[in-house]
């Protein structure tokens, strides 16, 4: 999985896709998760970094986590993400 090459993302969280005009912000662990991806690591991976940084409920952070990353992919900001269907 990785970031689509013509997203535009800032040091301070701003997503832009020139291709669609949208845009939006996301908060700092965002911020670290999206650098994580261009890095290449796996989803796996970044779970266990951001649950060893930061004091936080793993399966809270689980979910969450689960739904940022569908978010990406809803919003074509990440490639390689099957959007699940409900």
């Amino acid at each position: 999985m990785r970031i689509n090459k013509n997203i535009a993302i800032s040091d301070s969280g701003l997503v832009f896709n020139p291709v669609n005009g949208e845009s939006f912000s996301i908060n700092p662990i965002g911020v670290e998760i999206i650098s994580q991806l261009k890095e290449g690591k796996s989803l796996p991976d970044i779970n266990k970094v951001i649950l060893d940084r930061y004091a936080i409920d793993k399966d809270t952070f689980e979910k969450d986590f689960q739904d940022f990353i569908g978010i990406l992919g809803h919003h074509n900001i990440i490639e390689g993400h099957a959007e699940k269907k409900t």
